[in-house]
């Protein structure tokens, strides 16, 4: 990938006061596509330094989701500290914080204190439960706000208790959502001048999944329940076996789709029965059932590369389950940036996923990796307008962490 344009968010100063993952996340976006973003750490470091796998002592996780940023090492529980911050704060555009609500004001960062002095400022706060209501003050993780908003109840399969997907989806989500509220904030000023409050619950992220069914309760009285691999109401939309003991994702939704799938299979027979007749039909579970035991039937008849090659011949949409391992011996992956090796100091590189999405004019890129903690202490404090002999006093006194 090269850094062949500045970005489209080039101009933009970000301020991050944030730990673990939809904060970073959230700030690593805006990197990505050339905005200037600051990360404000304390001493000993955002505990996702300590996250994932190391190399050493080398956090691999830290060097891709904190990639394009500065660090600057402070306590903000100090004076001195929150004088920084606010110094900071005050030529930002937009400043993510995903404390707890209540510790940004008890710091004196709120924002009525903030836009006071800078009334054009942008702030992101990402939460569990938001800024208000009867559960604002609970501490809330992504998978604790799974559980709250439904989506937990809706995972895995029916005979087993509820699943946990092994990524910080919901976290990741919310990140959109957050820069998404974010740039509108930035798009709304450039006609006011007047910044605004992006409230982001991890919750209420969660819960936006599951939009089909809140009229569905609230007319019917259904509650949905978990379907295991296959697509709820919709079908054939699962996993299936190979002769070769993997599997393959099918998913033959519309009646197009499935008329090729029964072709295919040498089954056109079941275009005509009425369990299988209409998208409606094949949705009903008793149906879907069927229908998954006759094509499984089928599949075990195939190796899981040949099916798949066979079903995206007759266009038929299908993927064989990968892994990450499969990931990096695949073309498409390559070819459309996906995996892109970023200069490492003392790794020489780490391989990490690719910016998203893509733009034709001015697409985003990856700058650096993710500095070491503290590594851009000195410069923004210079920036600041402090002398060297204020900035090895803050040090002397471990209010500042520089980089070694």
């Amino acid at each position: 990938m090269t850094a062949a344009s500045p970005g489209p968010l080039a101009g933009l100063k970000v301020v991050e006061i944030c730990s673990t993952i939809a904060g970073p996340a959230c700030a690593r976006l805006m990197a990505d596509f050339g905005a200037e973003v600051t990360k404000v750490e304390p001493l000993e470091g955002d505990g996702v330094r300590q996250m994932g796998k190391h190399v050493e002592d080398v956090s691999l996780y830290a060097a891709t989701i904190l990639r394009g940023k500065r660090s600057v090492a402070l306590d903000l529980k100090s004076a001195q500290g929150r004088a920084i911050t606010r110094a900071l704060i005050d030529r930002a555009d937009i400043l993510v914080e995903n404390n707890r609500p209540g510790v940004m004001e008890r710091l004196g960062l709120d924002y009525e204190t903030l836009s006071a002095s800078n009334p054009g400022l942008v702030m992101v706060r990402i939460s569990g439960y938001g800024q208000d209501g009867p559960y604002a003050s609970r501490p809330g993780y992504g998978a604790i706000c799974e559980a709250f908003g439904g989506v937990r109840h809706m995972t895995g399969d029916p005979d087993r208790p509820p699943a946990r997907v092994a990524l910080a989806t919901t976290d990741y989500l919310t990140a959109v959502y957050a820069a998404f509220g974010a740039l509108m904030a930035i798009h709304e000023r450039s006609r006011t001048g007047l910044g605004q409050v992006v409230d982001a619950a991890l919750y209420e992220t969660a819960f936006s999944q599951m939009e089909p069914y809140v009229p569905a309760f609230e007319k019917l009285g259904f509650v949905p329940k978990r379907v295991g691999p296959n697509l709820p109401t919709m079908a054939p939309n699962s996993l299936y076996p190979s002769a070769d003991g993997a599997w393959v994702l099918i998913a033959a939704n519309s009646n197009l789709v499935f008329s090729r799938l029964a072709h295919a299979m040498g089954q056109p027979g079941l275009l005509a029965d009425p369990r299988f007749a209409t998208i409606r039909a094949r949705g009903e579970r008793q149906n879907m059932a069927a229908l998954d035991a006759i094509i499984g039937e089928w599949t075990r008849q195939h190796d899981a590369a040949s099916l798949e090659q066979l079903l995206i011949a007759e266009s038929i949409p299908a993927s064989r389950i990968y892994t990450i391992a499969d990931i990096y011996d695949d073309p498409h992956y390559a070819e459309r940036d996906m995996l892109v090796q970023v200069p490492h100091a003392s790794l020489g590189h780490t391989t990490q996923a690719g910016v998203v999405p893509k733009l034709s004019r001015t697409p985003g890129h990856i700058r650096h990796s993710g500095p070491d903690l503290g590594a851009d202490t000195e410069a923004v404090l210079r920036e600041l307008g402090m002398s060297p002999a204020e900035i090895q006093a803050l040090q002397a006194q471990q209010i500042i962490k520089t980089r070694p």
